[in-house]
């Protein structure tokens, strides 16, 4: 399973998280392996099966 790193930058500004968005949007790969980033996602307060690409394996 991944992630798109929109969808993380599009629920943080949804949310008028601007700033932590656009770190986002500079420190992550464009897919992002809730695995290995799983910490950060947590501290974002984002759930991964709610970001989670639908095609991706």
């Amino acid at each position: 399973m991944r992630i798109d790193r929109d969808r993380i930058v599009t629920a943080l500004r949804d949310r008028g998280q601007q700033a932590r968005a656009d770190w986002v949007q500079r420190e992550l790969p464009e897919h992002v392996d809730p695995a290995k980033h799983s910490g950060l996602l947590a501290t974002l307060n984002l759930n991964p099966a709610d970001l989670a690409d639908a095609s991706s394996p």
